[in-house]
This record gives C-alpha cells, structure tokens and sequence, in this order.
C-alpha cells in the first residue's frame, strides 16, 4: 500500500525537481502531496536566520500535514533545519530534514569538504550539520564554505541564467581544492547537469536527490 508522503515547501520553484526525483525513485510506493509558504523563506531572508516565528509557523505546516494523512514529511528547505528538528517531537509521523542524508554522505565520502550557497542564512545551518555529523563520526574534516554574490539576486529577478553561471564557475574553482561539495540549497541542484565532467572531478552532492534517496530507503523497510 503506498504511503502518503508530504513535501514543505518554502518556494514553488523546487516542486518540478522533487517531483522527477519521487517519480524516479518512488514510484507507486508513494503518494505525494506538496505545501507551498513562501513567507518562511522572505522572513528567514530578512532575519538573516530562522526567527522563533518563523519556526512556528513551520511547525505548524508539519502538524497540518500530518492531519491531512501525512505519513512521512519531507521539508525541503535547507534553511529550516533547526525548526524541523523540534518539530519532530510533536508529530507521530517521521519527518526529514532535506539535507541530513547529503550532510552524512559528505562526511563520508572526504575529509576535504566545500559547501556552496547563495545565500547565508543557508550556508550556517548546512555547515553546522556537516559539523555536527563529522564529530558524531569521531571524523576529523576541513570544512571550507562559500555564498556565491550576486546568484540569489540573478534568480529572483527572473535572471536564471545568471545564476547558474555564477553557481557553476564558483563549483568549477572550489572543486580544485577539496574533495567533495555540498550544494547547500536544492535551488542550485541543476546547475550540477551543465558542468562537463572535466569541471567536476569531485562528488557534487545535492539534498533533493540524497534526501529522495534516504526515503525510497525507508519506504524498502
């Protein structure tokens, strides 16, 4: 019997990539439905971090979607992770931080690790869980991170181009000196397609996939 399965949102943009990842890698084991607030992610930009009513009302989207039948909950959004973590404890459903299985891949695939975002209020939280992740592995690692200028902008004025070109010549310059990236923002996950082999000699690890993954493991057991 398929699960029912929910997907948070904080911008619609990534529904079409989360899609194809549970068409691929779920199949008819799921039933999928999507919760868009937009609002989370302009406060979590304002603040520079996700204010405790921002959290809340996150917490309050989780709740709703176990009322609507929600079996498993998936919130996409790298930015939210601390707010979905306390969540957890409110709920009889599972829920998943997106980027938790792309945080413990990357620890275990280098010690060597760059984190890419375009935004800050991405980069910390992302950082903090490889972090926290590494020392739960007693794994000594060098985290080096970076927000790429100007590709938030490019994108939310309608300027994708812009923005995957700015993604993709920041990944091709830290790919030269560790030995895996972590994209730290679902967002950036297509700009990895473009780049010819030659410009990614590292593992680039993307949250949607790894967390799709992580899923399609659990919905096995």
């Amino acid at each position: 019997m398929a699960k029912q399965i929910a997907f948070i949102h904080t911008s619609p943009s990534v529904i079409p990539t989360f899609k194809l990842l549970a068409d691929e890698l779920l199949g008819d084991r799921a039933k999928v439905f999507n919760m868009v607030d937009e609002s989370l992610l302009c406060d979590i930009i304002g603040h520079g971090c996700c204010p405790p009513a921002t959290a809340k009302r996150l917490v309050g989207h989780v709740l709703a979607a176990e009322g609507a039948g929600a079996e498993i909950i998936l919130v996409t959004c790298s930015s939210m992770g601390r707010a979905v973590e306390a969540s957890r404890t409110l709920v009889t459903s599972k829920v998943l931080r997106v980027d938790e299985p792309m945080a413990e891949k990357a620890v275990a695939t280098g010690r060597r690790i760059g984190v890419i975002a375009t935004l800050p209020s991405t980069l910390e939280p992302t950082a903090a869980l490889i972090q926290s992740r590494a020392a739960s592995a007693k794994k000594q690692i060098e985290l080096t991170t970076r927000v790429v200028d100007g590709a938030f902008d490019a994108v939310i004025s309608g300027n994708g181009a812009k923005h995957d070109e700015l993604v993709a010549a920041a990944l091709r310059g830290m790919a030269r000196d560790v030995d895996v990236i972590v994209l730290a923002q679902a967002s950036m996950a297509r700009v990895v397609e473009s780049l010819k082999p030659q410009d990614r000699p590292v593992p680039i690890l993307s949250s949607p996939r790894s967390a799709i993954e992580h899923l399609a493991s659990l919905l096995q057991e």
